[in-house]
């Protein structure tokens, strides 16, 4: 699957990572620690803000949760009209330090920048039915205006970053 791969460094031939990965992946290098994975979840969105944002949890776990809409375009095919599609998305900010920011800032049309990452979760409802959610675990929001009436031009220079 992988292929070695030399690289000329400083005269000699140095053995590319792909190579030194391959081994680690097969255990050919005994390693004291447990192989690791790496992986990506990333997600970055920009839209506006659904509604005001609202504090949940517990004293010992609070989190800051809001709605951010965010719209794709296509063409219909039948009328040859632009169709606009918007979808919701359920971000959730945990971190302390982005908690009273969001609270402040995240009001019903704001438009928001959210970095984070993709969580899938079951929660339980009050009559004890379990329900699948997703949601975004926001790392960084980035409040782009204060409304949907604000001109962004005027705002751009003035984005508030948490």
């Amino acid at each position: 699957m992988f292929r070695h791969i030399y690289t000329r460094f400083n005269g000699s031939h140095v053995l590319s990572n792909v190579s030194y990965l391959q081994n680690i992946a097969t255990n050919q290098y005994s390693t004291s620690r447990p192989l690791i994975e790496k992986g990506i979840n990333q997600v970055i969105l920009m839209g506006r803000c659904g509604a005001d944002a609202l504090k949940r949890g517990t004293d010992s776990r609070p989190v800051v949760i809001f709605s951010l809409a965010t719209h794709s375009h296509y063409k219909n095919q039948e009328t040859d009209e632009l169709q606009q599609k918007t979808d919701w998305h359920r971000i959730s900010v945990f971190r302390n330090h982005l908690q009273d920011k969001t609270l402040s800032f995240a009001k019903k049309g704001s438009r928001l920048l959210v970095q984070g990452r993709l969580s899938y979760g079951e929660v339980t409802d009050a009559n004890g039915n379990s329900h699948q959610i997703t949601s975004i675990i926001a790392d960084n929001v980035i409040f782009l205006s204060s409304s949907h009436g604000v001109n962004e031009e005027d705002t751009d220079d003035e984005a508030l970053e948490a």
